[in-house]
């Protein structure tokens, strides 16, 4: 699933190389389209694009929102699990499956929304609180303030992981940076919000902000304008089950529980298993 890191470059790389240009045409896979597209303006998603420019690009937690002119509307991208956009010439080989193209003249240009498993949506709106989940989202994970991220834990008592990927806490922070995130705080990815004493919620604080801000910095550096890239070659623990921590040389383990595998390591990352958690390693 693309995260905060990745989808912020690929803000970056799309302001810079799109801000002004004119969509001429948009394309929509027969098979594909159908199942990723929503048009919320009861206009037509293709009627609705061609002919407008991007004004400008953000990103809001896991979503990315271009800002279409002259109709003010806007067209906001939800990848999801497995959907990525992929800016190239028309000639250029297909990253995946492609369902949805915006194409762009002088020089030649195609977005392309690619997703293998057609997970994610692309909408077409006048009003972005009629995006489904875009309201319910809290502050961003980079904008956040250490008073208002106590704030908003204090009332929580679940796994410390599961609080962090849930977007309505705090918006951006998925599966894989939770686990990198928790091991530079050097905390169980299982304990309980309440287990936490107020250095360790500070701690964990700072390693959101400098774990994020340094994935960015590589994955600029990794990516370039290869927007479809999602490179993460650069992790400590995450999908390296097996493999020696980079702190202390323990086996990262892993654990299979709520749908998803959580890397960390026993040694730097203490607080014991529970049971009914699924497989560890």
């Amino acid at each position: 699933m693309p995260e905060l890191p990745e989808l912020e470059v690929v803000r970056e790389v799309l302001e810079r190389r799109l801000l002004s240009r004119r969509i001429q045409r948009v394309t929509l896979a027969p098979k594909g389209g159908p199942l990723v597209v929503r048009d919320l303006t009861a206009r037509g998603f293709i009627l609705g694009l061609a002919g407008e420019s991007i004004a400008g690009i953000q990103r809001r937690g896991k979503f990315l929102v271009f800002r279409l002119a002259p109709s003010e509307r806007f067209l906001v991208v939800n990848p999801k699990l497995s959907g990525r956009l992929q800016l190239c010439p028309p000639e250029e080989k297909k990253a995946g499956p492609v369902h949805v193209v915006l194409h762009f003249g002088d020089p030649p240009m195609e977005l392309r929304y690619v997703d293998a498993k057609t997970m994610g949506q692309v909408y077409l709106t006048e009003r972005l609180q009629d995006v489904p989940t875009f309201e319910e989202m809290g502050p961003d994970a980079l904008a956040v303030s250490l008073d208002e991220f106590r704030s908003r834990l204090r009332p929580l008592r679940g796994e410390i992981k599961g609080i962090l990927v849930r977007a309505p806490f705090i918006a951006g922070i998925g599966n894989a940076y939770a686990d990198e995130i928790l091991w530079q705080a050097q905390l169980h990815p299982f304990r309980k919000r309440t287990s936490l004493t107020p250095p360790e919620v500070d701690r964990l604080f700072d390693s959101i902000g400098s774990v994020l801000r340094a994935a960015i910095d590589q994955v600029r550096l990794q990516m370039g304008d290869n927007v479809h890239l999602k490179p993460r070659d650069f992790f400590a623990v995450h999908m390296r089950s097996g493999e020696a921590c980079p702190r202390c040389g323990t086996p990262v383990s892993a654990i299979t529980a709520n749908q998803r595998i959580t890397n960390f390591c026993r040694t730097c990352q203490p607080g014991g298993l529970l049971r009914g958690m699924g497989s560890a390693r």
